[in-house]
């Protein structure tokens, strides 16, 4: 979630846009020889964005999880997923985070991408439209003509807002949007550069407490309630090349991703460790899911709402492109 989920100033912002900007160096991911366990490799590069919504491969870091299943698991900080697909393809990332979006439009482009486990959902209040507190804006449809800031053009960003405004009787082509990273937004509306934002945690509230902004909507509610934002993603490649070292990755973040699931101290705990978010922050931001399995309907409304406004020119079977979980037991 993706969510180009889930590259995410102010004085908790400024603080927090320095690891929302890092990168990760690059370079091939070593083989090892196969361990007790008969894995392909033992050791793996996962990229990931250095927010929330990633928060459980730290977890499996952390609490061995990943240890368990016989894999060193290296972090590498990466921009975006639609950035990753790249490094992916050409094995300097064994796995990497995705949003939804991103993955279903490269598939469409012919890139051979499979998702491999799940990351982050929406929940009320965590994609919210943000303006100044006194702005003459009070509801969707006074957006005609008004330039809103996204993280990135024709990506989750675009495609809720675009449900929020066909909701206030307009269509994308009624607004302007240009795009902005997120730690910059809140200074740009507030500058006069834009009328309003998308925004995420946990920009959302720090442009609350440092610059008086107000919701304006909330873009995961109607059509994008509950919508699946981001996941983990291998090339088709890589996962017929290694089905143990993947089976071992999913069983543990899955057990991570439950743990995040039913216990917000965990998340709490875990984010300012890997992020800039300070744990004052992280005990406040809204948080949305951590699904622990990857489940072909919830992803199915992504692509079907993308070939609803033409993000993509023919339906997408999400079946076809997920690695199913090793069986339990």
């Amino acid at each position: 979630m993706t969510r180009n989920l889930r590259c995410r100033a102010i004085a908790v912002g400024a603080a927090v846009a320095l690891a929302l900007t890092a990168c990760g160096s690059g370079g091939e991911s070593p083989d090892t020889t196969a361990n007790a366990d008969g894995l392909e490799k033992t050791t793996i590069k996962v990229g990931a964005l250095p927010i929330p919504d990633s928060v459980s491969l730290y977890i499996a870091n952390a609490k061995g999880y990943f240890k368990e299943e016989g894999l060193t698991v290296e972090p590498v900080t990466i921009t975006g997923g639609a950035a990753a697909i790249p490094q992916v393809e050409n094995g300097s990332l064994d796995i990497s985070m995705t949003n939804y979006v991103s993955t279903f439009s490269a598939v469409e482009a012919g890139k051979k991408i499979k998702l491999v486990a799940d990351m982050y959902q929406a929940a009320e209040n965590n994609f919210n439209i943000m303006v100044p507190k006194d702005s003459p804006i009070n509801a969707v449809a006074d957006l005609k003509g008004k330039t809103i800031l996204v993280n990135n053009l024709r990506n989750v960003a675009t495609l809720a807002v675009t449900t929020q405004l066909k909701v206030a009787g307009l269509t994308e082509n009624d607004v302007k949007f240009a795009e902005k990273p997120f730690p910059e937004m809140g200074n740009a509306i507030a500058s006069g550069q834009a009328d309003a934002g998308w925004i995420t945690e946990p920009f959302i509230t720090a442009t609350q407490s440092q610059l008086g902004f107000r919701k304006l909507a909330d873009t995961m509610t109607g059509e994008t309630e509950n919508l699946p934002i981001a996941g983990w993603m291998a090339t088709e490649e890589w996962a017929q090349k290694h089905p143990k070292t993947l089976a071992a990755f999913q069983r543990a973040i899955s057990k991570a991703q439950a743990l995040a699931s039913s216990d917000r101290k965990e998340v709490e705990a875990m984010v300012p460790t890997y992020t800039k978010i300070t744990p004052e922050v992280a005990s406040v931001i809204t948080l949305g899911t951590y699904p622990s399995e990857l489940n072909a309907d919830r992803l199915q409304k992504v692509a079907d709402l993308m070939l609803e406004y033409k993000y993509l020119e023919k339906p997408i079977d999400v079946k076809s492109i997920i690695v199913a979980p090793p069986a339990a037991g």
